[in-house]
């Protein structure tokens, strides 16, 4: 007999930030050895950025298991964050997660997403390309390279 997964998706609320923290700590745990540090989104105050960004949840099973952060500019949505907990990637919520925030900036009259990564996280930059992203420019940050990426909406 298989268990079926349910995967649900809601916005965060203020009670959600530990549980936020620590899939962000997971999910951003195999870049360490990486870029030699913890990269940036392991050290936000979650419950400080749940007050002034939107959070989007991937749950499965009543776990969040998945999120992205996202703000609202005068003329793009910027993605702030994507992590999908590690047990739970290759299925296809980093995707889902980038599809809700397109839709809402569709609803709110966006026509552009914004978005940055570290050069050194191939696995997230050919996500990003595959699901329609292309790269703007490339900066160096910290012995590294930041990648700016950008998508336009129909």
């Amino acid at each position: 007999m298989s268990v079926v997964s349910t995967l649900e998706f809601r916005p965060a609320t203020p009670a959600d930030a530990a549980a936020i923290k620590a899939v962000v700590r997971e999910a951003y745990a195999k870049w360490v050895p990486v870029i030699g540090r913890e990269p940036l989104p392991m050290r936000v105050d979650y419950d400080k950025a749940l007050r002034e960004h939107r959070f989007e949840l991937a749950i499965e099973n009543g776990r969040i298991v998945g999120l992205i952060e996202t703000m609202a500019h005068e003329d793009h949505i910027w993605i702030e964050n994507v992590a999908v907990a590690p047990a739970a990637q290759g299925r296809g919520i980093g995707r889902k997660l980038l599809d809700s925030a397109e839709r809402a900036a569709l609803q709110a009259g966006f026509r552009e997403l914004r978005l940055l990564t570290n050069g050194a996280f191939e696995a997230n930059v050919s996500l990003y390309e595959r699901h329609g992203y292309a790269v703007d420019r490339e900066e160096p940050f910290m012995n590294g390279t930041t990648v700016y990426m950008s998508k336009s909406l129909p």
